[in-house]
Formats: C-alpha cells, sequence, structure tokens
C-alpha cells in the first residue's frame, strides 16, 4: 500500500474517531439545560464526561497535525479557505474549555447559568459547523491553479453543507443523550433514554436526507453499503433505547457516526479536495502529499507512540466507567 493511502487512511481514522467521542460530549454539552432541572444534575451531567472530554480533543489535534504533516496542500487550502468556520469552531471549544474549569469557582446560581450559557453555546457551534466543514470538503469549493480558495464564506453555506451540520448536530446530540442514560442512574437516566428516543426519531430523516443526497451526488457502491449499515446501526440503536439497554444503544451510535464519516471519506477518495471551478485544480492524495521521506518518518513515529496513546486513553476509560448519581453531588 502506498504512504500517501496510509495517511489518508490515517487521517480519515482520527477524524471518525474524533467525531465518535467528542461527539457525546457534545451532546452532553448541548443537553445541558435540557436534562439538568437543577445545579445538582447539571453538576452530575458534567461529571460524566469531566474526565475525559479533553483527552477526546486531542484526537482532533492529531488529525490536524497529521494533515499539516502528510498533505500541506490539503491542510494550507483547507484551513485559509474554510478559516472562518474553524475560527467558530476553535472559539467554541475555547468557550467551552474554560465554562468546565471556571463554572464552579463562583457560589451565585447566576454565575453558573452563565457559564451553562457557555457550555451549550461550545458545544453546538462545533457540533453543527464541522458537519458544514466536513460536506463542503466532499461537495468540494472552487480552487485555482495554486489550489488557493477562491469563493467566499457564503459559498461554504450551501443546502448541502447546512443539512450536513444539521446531521451532526442531532446525531451527537442522540449520541449524548444515549451516554447519558448509559453513566447516569435513577430518574436522570431514564430521562435521558425518553429524550434519546425523541432525538433518535428526529435526527432519522435528515440523516437520511443527507446520506442519500451525498450518495447521489458523489457515492459508489462501497458508499452505498456504508450508507446502507449506518442507517440500520441508527434505527438499531432506537429501538436499543427503547427497550432501555442503553450501552448497546451508545455503541450503536458510535457505529452510526463511524459508518457515516467513513463513508463521506470514501465518497471523497482520491481527492482530499475537490475543485467545483475546474477539476483540473483538485487537490488528490497524489498532489497534496509530503515526501516520500517525511511520509516514511512519520508512519514510523506512528507505529512506535500510537498503541501508547490508545491503550492510556483505554485505561482512562476504564477507570472511570462507572455510573455517575446526583446522590455523590454535593449539595
Amino acid at each position: 500500500m502506498e504512504l500517501t493511502t496510509i495517511w489518508f487512511t490515517a487521517v480519515a481514522v482520527l477524524f471518525t474517531g474524533y467525531f465518535i467521542l467528542e461527539g457525546f460530549d457534545f451532546g452532553v454539552g448541548t443537553l445541558l439545560p435540557v436534562l439538568g432541572r437543577d445545579d445538582r444534575e447539571r453538576r452530575a451531567l458534567i461529571n460524566t464526561i469531566g474526565p475525559v472530554w479533553d483527552g477526546n480533543e486531542v484526537w482532533i489535534i492529531t488529525a490536524g497535525g497529521a494533515m499539516f504533516a502528510a498533505f500541506p496542500h490539503w491542510y494550507a487550502s483547507l484551513f485559509s479557505g474554510f478559516y472562518l468556520l474553524l475560527f467558530a469552531i476553535l472559539l467554541g471549544l475555547i468557550v467551552r474549555g474554560v465554562a468546565f474549569e471556571y463554572r464552579g469557582k463562583g457560589d451565585t446560581a447566576e454565575w453558573r447559568r452563565r457559564w451553562d450559557r457557555c457550555i451549550v453555546f461550545g458545544s453546538v457551534v462545533p457540533a453543527f459547523l464541522w458537519g458544514v466543514v466536513v460536506a463542503n470538503i466532499v461537495r468540494g469549493v472552487p480552487l485555482d491553479a495554486g489550489f488557493d480558495y477562491t469563493g467566499s464564506v457564503w459559498g461554504l453555506l450551501n443546502g448541502y453543507a447546512l443539512l450536513g451540520g444539521l446531521t451532526t448536530l442531532l446525531l451527537f446530540t442522540t449520541h449524548g443523550a444515549y451516554f447519558l442514560h448509559l453513566k447516569t442512574s435513577g430518574e436522570l437516566s431514564e430521562r435521558a433514554r425518553t429524550l434519546g428516543l425523541k432525538l433518535g426519531a428526529a435526527t432519522a430523516l435528515p440523516a437520511l436526507a443527507f446520506l442519500i443526497w451525498t450518495q447521489a451526488a458523489h457515492g459508489n457502491g462501497l458508499t452505498l453499503a456504508l450508507i446502507a449499515l449506518a442507517v440500520l446501526a441508527l434505527l438499531t440503536g432506537l429501538a436499543l433505547d427503547y427497550t432501555g439497554r442503553g450501552g448497546w444503544a451508545f455503541a450503536a451510535t458510535a457505529v452510526t457516526i463511524g459508518l457515516a464519516s467513513t463513508a463521506l471519506f470514501c465518497a471523497l477518495w482520491p481527492n482530499v479536495l475537490p475543485s467545483t471551478s475546474d477539476v483540473a485544480n483538485s487537490l488528490t492524495r497524489e498532489n497534496a502529499a509530503a515526501t516520500d521521506k517525511t511520509l516514511g518518518i512519520m508512519t514510523w513515529a506512528a507505529v512506535v507512540f500510537l498503541p501508547v496513546v490508545l491503550l492510556y486513553q483505554g485505561w482512562s476509560y476504564w477507570v472511570f466507567r462507572k455510573r455517575v448519581s446526583t446522590e455523590s453531588i454535593p449539595a
């Protein structure tokens, strides 16, 4: 297998892992004022992701670093052309991270409500805009002969991309509801299960529309199979949540996100950023790649360090695997 193929696959895997892991973080943040009826319940909700949310963000940092080193032209065109969208995502992540740290620094209810609103903002905005970004990558953007983006930010807010943003927002929120059903106990867990049913049903239609649009415009035989399996996994998760099997429902939405993300990257292949103005200006895994020597060094580094990172993150999830209850939260 060529090194360019290996690193395209690596970038796809890193983004997919990020969407699966950070997806439920976004979902929990989005649902904070919906499921948390008082401060103790909201603190319990935050505690479910408290030990892991910052570790989940490492996946996108690694994905960006891998893109920068393996496909510098892709990185340059994407981060310059999508600058405002990516800046808004970064702003949301910063605001959310600060809110997690500062929410408990004040004693008044108003102080905590302000930071709760920041957590919601920092969850909803990235969850929506990541769908917009990935949809535009698959759809393609206008590029000139120097691979520079020649469109405007308004061109990125097209119908396909906005539907993609709505899909990721709803899917991540559903993922978060199933996670809370799994990670909380008592009445809070039951409310998360009930809300997950409603969210899962609401997610099905836009997700199906987005995936069908993707298949019709950019798909192939492999993407069709992946999309069909993703839809099946989403419906399976809904059925599992209905029967009260929160862990399996959460696993089903993780599979849904993984299959959908894989389908999008398969639809993109062998391009990394198609040009809608002239197909000759498209960035591909070949013309966007770094030198073979650079890719070779990166491959050996990944072989050595990636297992260590995965083992550490897996261990952290194992240590903090227990459910969170409101009874364990001091009044």
